[in-house]
């Protein structure tokens, strides 16, 4: 299977546009290769990365297509439910709540994404959203000194990351619970600034402070759906 941020030849395309953003993603997200697409939509790998790299319109019949590839539905891929609450949509028939070993915990969380930190301060908790890296058996976001996450360094915290698909009413979510430190040796933090590469946290800003979560507590869970 080709790399699924690349086309049929390595070379990576450019992606353009808000739709083939969101398609790219969902690709990428499914491990899926233009060709794979492709296939799935009875179309060819060069209309894919078309779709991804340029902006247009698509035929209501190809969106309806794309969206069944990918496993999603068009109001995600075009973003209409950008602004609405994750899980709006209904149970499914036959859920089941599946218990997730550490391993599987580890490979959801991938090596970066948007996680939830928990503080608690002045008997008062509170949940911040924040772009994490993973490093072994820790968790890294970047913060300002005098920001909400930058209250855990030193404390026992637990951080929660989740995945909840609308269109078949499942999802997963891990916690992992650690203590928290703030890194202050530049060659630790030179170490974290090369992992993360070239992402900046969403939220902009100067947020020079890293802190690490180190894992000593890993669980997760899973929402399958299915007939008998």
């Amino acid at each position: 299977m080709a790399d699924a941020g690349k086309d049929d030849q390595g070379v990576e395309a450019p992606v353009t546009g808000d739709f083939g953003r969101r398609a790219a993603a969902r690709r990428e997200y499914l491990g899926l290769s233009r060709r794979d697409v492709a296939h799935r939509t009875a179309s060819a790998p060069g209309y894919i990365e078309y779709v991804e790299t340029q902006p247009g319109s698509h035929g209501m019949g190809f969106m309806v297509r794309l969206a069944h590839a990918l496993e999603t539905t068009v109001d995600e891929l075009t973003g209409a439910t950008t602004d609405l609450p994750p899980g709006s949509g209904r149970a499914a028939a036959h859920p089941q709540l599946v218990e997730l070993s550490v391993e599987e915990c580890w490979g959801l969380i991938g090596g970066h994404g948007v996680g939830r930190v928990v503080v608690s301060s002045e008997n008062r908790p509170a949940v911040y959203p924040v772009n994490y890296i993973t490093v072994g058996n820790r968790i890294a976001f970047r913060t300002s000194p005098a920001s909400g996450p930058a209250q855990t360094a030193g404390e026992e915290t637990a951080f929660e990351v989740d995945h909840i698909d609308d269109a078949f009413s499942r999802g997963w979510s891990v916690l992992v619970v650690g203590e928290a430190r703030a890194v202050t040796d530049p060659p630790t933090a030179e170490l974290l600034q090369r992992e993360a590469g070239p992402r900046s946290p969403w939220a902009g800003g100067d947020r020079d402070l890293w802190v690490e979560v180190t894992a000593t507590r890993v669980t997760g869970r899973r929402i399958t759906t299915g007939d008998p």
